[in-house]
């Protein structure tokens, strides 16, 4: 996984895969069939733990709107040396293979998985009343991803620690005005209507 996350999937050569594994080609193709299945078996392990961290997180909070805050929030400790790089492993191998295929197609159902946990969140905060009714979850839902695989590259570029914890504090602090910000267009609409 760190050898396909820090490389890509097509600079990744078979030389590489044998020093990282420790086995020869031989037994490569065995266990794994080929460099597509062992590269997508890392995929499924990186978001695995992506998708099973963020839920913990959720779960484990009483607010579903602060558990996606402290997310966001906590994004601003990505440093480019604490990982083979603080993008996405799912966002980067998105933009490496091509448009149509198979491949693009797997990437693109764990990118929509995480879009699913974020938007059970998000759900579980109008159900518990942090938003109202009339917010469009999925909607949010992916502003909110879009958040998330944001910060992770910029944090790629950032050389400037204060001037991306204040970026992450900025994105959360927005998610936390939502349910404020959906209470006064309601207020004003029902204004407007009398």
């Amino acid at each position: 996984m760190t050898l396909f996350w820090a490389k890509g999937y097509h600079a990744t050569s078979l030389k590489d895969l044998e020093a990282a594994l420790n086995m020869k080609p031989g037994s490569i193709y065995a266990a794994f069939h080929s460099k597509e299945a062992l590269f997508r078996a890392t995929l499924d392990r990186y978001a695995g733990r992506m998708t099973a961290e963020m839920q913990a997180m959720i779960q484990s909070s009483p607010s579903p709107l602060a558990a996606l805050q402290r997310h966001l929030e906590g994004l601003s400790e990505l440093t480019p040396c604490s990982r083979p790089s603080t993008a996405c492993m799912l966002v980067k191998s998105l933009l490496e293979v091509p448009q149509d295929g198979d491949l693009r197609s797997f990437i693109t159902a764990h990118l929509d998985r995480v879009e699913q946990v974020i938007g059970a969140a998000l759900r579980a905060a109008q159900a518990k009343g942090e938003l109202p009714p009339s917010v469009d979850t999925a909607r949010l839902a992916r502003r909110v991803q879009t958040y998330i695989f944001g910060l992770k590259v910029q944090a790629q570029r950032e050389t400037d620690p204060q001037r991306m914890h204040d970026l992450c504090q900025d994105l959360a602090a927005e998610i936390g005005r939502l349910p404020q910000s959906s209470s006064t267009e309601g207020s004003q609409s029902e204004t407007a209507g009398t």
